[in-house]
């Protein structure tokens, strides 16, 4: 029974990562390097980026890869994306006519940071007990951010996984163990230096601390710290140069080398933004950590108990350092310490346990004990809320599969010799940002080369998109000739005679409402109690917000917080009679 329990709580990580992932499918700016890479991968090869034909690398790459077209600031690493790509490509060919590319690879990057999270809870059993472990699993598939993030093709989460591992191997080896020596820091080392090579350079910020502490003990030598630090470097190095020089055709190519000097010797990561000094600890770890309790009480009275107090102050000591050495760079953001939170969540999940293994002791821990209960379930509810709000943040994929659905339904446009309908669509910034990507659109990116497209175009929509940002070539009226469809966040901006077909909505925010700000009784009368969940299960998010705010304000009578949306994208269709029927291949 004990064994089922174990099993049937550690699945909640894996399960809930995929739920996130299935109910926000779409991915942002911030993940659209290593998703567009990853498509690339897995949709042209790199037989003949290895093996060049005459044609060469160069130009192969320059008419497939989305990098070449958007290089970003600076290099990124492919060695995440061709990880990713090589894992997936199996399930693309199992699965990949009746589920869509993109939500396969992002099961497998969720999948994947799942079990390094698991890794890590059966490390805490053997360390600390199976109750703590349990705790640390309630914690964590309570919580939003690492859940909802932990299947997104950020680089924080390429390093999520193995920086996870790593610092399981600095737990003690046994239950009995808490001031024993640790099972593997040499590993440690050796990983995180090997992640923050080829992925995460602020890695290094992580060391710092945590290699000190382990001198502090004599748990290494210097010697030890030396060769392992030396072993990690050798194979990120041999990992991210070659890779990464071939992908950008520049040699020797170091791209988190290059990330650093541009970040932080020349500070441009301000360019993003600034926070005060204080964000990642008034803000950025209060949100990571999600529930209140954890901060407030579970981990401080982990360290007032003697017997915890060691194991807590190794967990929590050199991650606050990390955090607080990390707080002297101008352009912050949560993710950038995301790898702090299992440590400090196993350290809650030992006051937790504390507490719980005595709910029979006396009153007070018995009231302590529901308290956290209830704390846990109150979090799954906030989390599940903040999921379908997030759902509400991409505008711009939401678009696409809109217009993907309405030209259909507008007959034949631009028609070749083949009897194909070929549909030029333009995508502005707002949509790129929000959700667009390759594995979205239908059929995968075409060469951009007209002769190649007559020949292989066959009947049926032929689709071709356009991302141009350049704003000279946005002001010329010729350039919006070509297009048929619009994407756009401000319809004004577009040159030409346009229809608006529709316009798709966004998250705008919350709003305060009051008795009599709108009708709520009588559409109340019209609805019944199982509307919310069928409207969920139906992934109709806005009208599952919308049910679940119009019976809350029938408990609260009137007054609520609910779901401002606000118009984001204009589908926009050129005002003709006839779309420029061009026969013969004549574009």
């Amino acid at each position: 029974m004990r064994r089922l329990v174990d099993i049937s709580l550690a699945a909640l990580i894996p399960t809930l990562i995929l739920v996130h992932l299935v109910c926000a499918p779409y991915t942002k700016v911030e993940e659209s390097f290593n998703i567009q890479a990853t498509h690339d991968i897995l949709n042209y090869g790199i037989w003949d980026i290895v093996f060049p034909k005459k044609t060469g690398v160069w130009l192969l790459l320059k008419d497939h890869y989305d990098h070449f077209t958007f290089t970003g600031p600076v290099p990124r690493t492919f060695v995440g994306a061709l990880t990713l790509a090589g894992a997936s490509w199996p399930f693309t060919k199992l699965f990949g006519d009746t589920v869509n590319q993109q939500v396969i690879v992002r099961a497998v990057l969720g999948l994947w940071n799942a079990s390094c999270l698991l890794y890590f809870r059966n490390s805490v059993a053997k360390a600390f007990g199976r109750g703590t472990a349990n705790w640390f699993v309630l914690l964590q598939a309570s919580g939003f951010h690492l859940i909802y993030y932990a299947s997104r093709t950020l680089p924080n989460f390429f390093a999520f996984g193995l920086v996870t591992i790593a610092f399981s191997r600095l737990l003690p080896r046994a239950k009995s163990s808490f001031t024993g020596p640790t099972s593997d820091p040499q590993t440690f080392l050796a990983i995180i230096t090997a992640t923050g090579i080829v992925f995460r350079s602020e890695l290094a910020l992580l060391l710092i601390p945590n290699t000190a502490l382990l001198l502090l003990l004599r748990r290494l030598t210097l010697a030890s710290v030396l060769v392992s630090g030396f072993v990690g470097a050798i194979i990120g190095l041999s990992l991210t140069v070659p890779i990464d020089s071939l992908f950008w055709q520049r040699f020797p190519l170091w791209p988190e080398l290059s990330a650093f000097s541009y970040n932080i010797i020349h500070s441009q990561s301000s360019q993003w933004g600034t926070s005060p000094w204080h964000f990642y600890f008034t803000s950025a770890l209060p949100r990571l950590l999600f529930n209140p309790i954890i901060y407030i009480f579970c981990i401080p009275l982990s360290i007032l108990q003697p017997v915890l107090r060691r194991p807590v102050k190794d967990l929590i000591l050199p991650n606050l350092f990390f955090v607080t050495l990390y707080s002297f760079q101008p352009h912050k953001e949560w993710r950038f310490i995301v790898y702090v939170i299992p440590p400090f969540l196993t350290a809650a999940a030992l006051g937790a346990n504390w507490i719980w293994t005595r709910r029979g002791k006396n009153a007070a821990y018995g009231i302590l004990s529901l308290t956290l209960v209830a704390s846990v379930f109150t979090s799954f509810l906030a989390s599940t809320f903040m999921l379908a709000v997030s759902r509400l943040n991409y505008p711009g994929a939401d678009a696409l599969y809109r217009l993907h659905t309405i030209v259909p339904t507008q007959g034949v446009q631009y028609q070749t010799k083949h009897n194909t309908a070929v549909v030029n669509v333009h995508m502005d910034t707002l949509a790129c940002m929000t959700g667009v990507t390759r594995f979205l659109q239908l059929p995968p990116p075409p060469i951009p080369d007209v002769s190649a497209l007559e020949k292989n175009a066959t009947s049926g929509l032929f689709w071709i998109y356009d991302k141009t940002e350049d704003e000279e070539k946005l002001l010329d009226p010729l350039f919006w000739e070509r297009y048929d469809w619009v994407l756009a966040e401000r319809p004004e901006r577009v040159i030409g005679r346009w229809e608006i077909v529709e316009t798709v909505e966004g998250y705008g925010g919350f709003r305060a409402l009051r008795p009599g700000d709108k009708d709520w009784e009588e559409e109340r009368a019209n609805r019944s109690i199982l509307d919310a969940w069928t409207l969920l299960k139906q992934g109709q998010w806005k009208g599952f917000l919308d049910a679940v705010e119009m019976y809350g304000r029938v408990v609260t009578r009137g007054w609520w917080i609910g779901i401002r949306m606000e118009p984001r994208i204009r589908i926009l269709k050129r005002e003709k009679d006839v779309i420029g029927m061009r026969m013969g291949g004549d574009w």
